[in-house]
């Protein structure tokens, strides 16, 4: 039997395919943004977010990782740091822009991803940039909107485990590692925040906007809901519960616009904007 070729042992080893087997796309399943770096990964295999590393409990009872956590977090402030700066220089020229937020799941060519287009389209036809989350759906719609009526759109994205990728339509994107400082320049830089229909990311960005508000962090800054069948059963809610038993105080709901039309949200914007 005649023998093959020995191998060769200064070529490294031939891995299976598998994960490098098909041509790469903007969708891979594989690809992962670890803040501004995006790497592509064996599909499947777990890549841990920055923030739950962040929000990992550790147990002061074990000396060892309680003295590694404590180097760990030190080190991380350079970081946090870094993200901020980076942040704050990137939009530092951003005038009058909306921050828009929306579910994800919505697709293309439906009466949810077209009434986001045509926000972003209004927006940007009264001078506003538009600063979404920069993933699909809502936020892919937004831009998109902006960005073909000649606006600067902006996608602000986050590392996940489940990993969303940025959308074509942004003239600038940004992939952060931590929720609150990407949260920051969503505030930072916007005079309104529009909700559309939404999940929970949603939610959790109407509540944060509407303390703000509340509390006087931020003035002059209308939030917008577009959808009284979607939104109508939360604002009752807020109203005959929370302001009900005195959880609020009088008037708080009226923070709230609650419209049915992207040209109402715009109108209430651009009142807003022109104190």
């Amino acid at each position: 039997m005649t023998e093959g070729p020995s191998p060769d042992p200064t070529r490294p080893a031939e891995r299976p395919a598998s994960w490098r087997s098909g041509v790469p796309g903007p969708d891979d399943a594989s690809v992962r943004n670890l803040g501004a770096v995006q790497v592509r990964v064996e599909e499947g295999a777990e890549v841990i977010p920055s923030d739950r590393r962040l929000l990992e409990w550790i147990d002061p009872r074990d000396p060892q990782r309680a003295a590694q956590r404590m180097i760990k977090d030190s080190w991380r402030v350079l970081r946090i740091q870094s993200e901020f700066v980076s942040g704050f220089d990137a939009l530092e020229n951003v005038a009058e822009a909306v921050t828009v937020f929306g579910s994800a799941r919505i697709k293309e060519r439906t009466p949810e991803y077209e009434t986001a287009r045509d926000l972003g389209r209004r927006l940007a036809h009264e001078g506003f940039a538009v600063i979404t989350g920069g993933g699909p759906g809502v936020m892919e719609a937004t831009n998109r909107g902006a960005y073909e009526a000649g606006a600067e759109s902006i996608g602000l994205n986050i590392e996940l485990p489940f990993e969303q990728h940025a959308n074509p339509w942004v003239t600038l994107n940004m992939n952060f590692r931590y929720f609150f400082v990407r949260k920051t320049m969503f505030v930072k830089y916007a005079q309104a925040f529009v909700c559309l229909p939404g999940g929970f990311g949603t939610l959790d960005e109407l509540f944060e906007a509407l303390t703000l508000v509340q509390t006087k962090k931020v003035l002059q800054f209308p939030i917008v809901l577009i959808g009284t069948e979607f939104w109508g059963p939360l604002v009752d809610w807020l109203r005959t519960t929370l302001e009900g038993e005195g959880m609020i105080s009088p008037g708080d709901i009226d923070l709230l616009h609650v419209v049915d039309t992207t040209e109402e949200a715009v109108a209430i914007i651009v009142k807003a904007a022109r104190r």
